[in-house]
């Protein structure tokens, strides 16, 4: 159960990717940052609901807003789908990331400095 605030980062500069989650009453947000220049690229509100396939599995949907040529929309989608399916909590998620003239190599380590620190948000609350 979320009961505090707390802040996880994964990786080394400027791949790194830092997270902070808050709850807010019943609610979740995750601001997740890094690289060169953090800002707010992408936002997304994960909705936990009965799965299509199994009712009495928690899933969810998400709606996700990005800023004008920001590209952060898949990963906020993909982190407040799978946080508020796992919490089954309403979540919202904002993105920024970002590092200067970054390479097809520099994505694939950013992308998966977001999955790890999603992973150990996760772990965390499992426990």
């Amino acid at each position: 159960m979320l009961n505090e605030n707390m802040v996880m980062t994964e990786g080394s500069m400027p791949y790194e990717v830092r997270a902070e989650v808050c709850q807010i009453g019943e609610d979740v947000v995750v601001l997740v940052s890094g690289g060169e220049k953090p800002h707010v690229g992408a936002v997304a509100v994960g909705i936990p609901r009965p799965s299509l396939e199994d009712p009495d599995v928690v899933s969810s949907t998400a709606s996700v807003f990005a800023l004008v040529g920001h590209k952060e929309d898949d990963v906020a989608k993909i982190i407040a789908r799978k946080m508020a399916a796992l919490l089954n909590k309403n979540t919202v998620v904002t993105v920024g990331i970002h590092v200067d003239n970054i390479n097809a190599e520099g994505i694939k380590l950013i992308q998966e400095n977001c999955d790890k620190v999603v992973k150990r948000i996760l772990q965390h609350y499992r426990a």
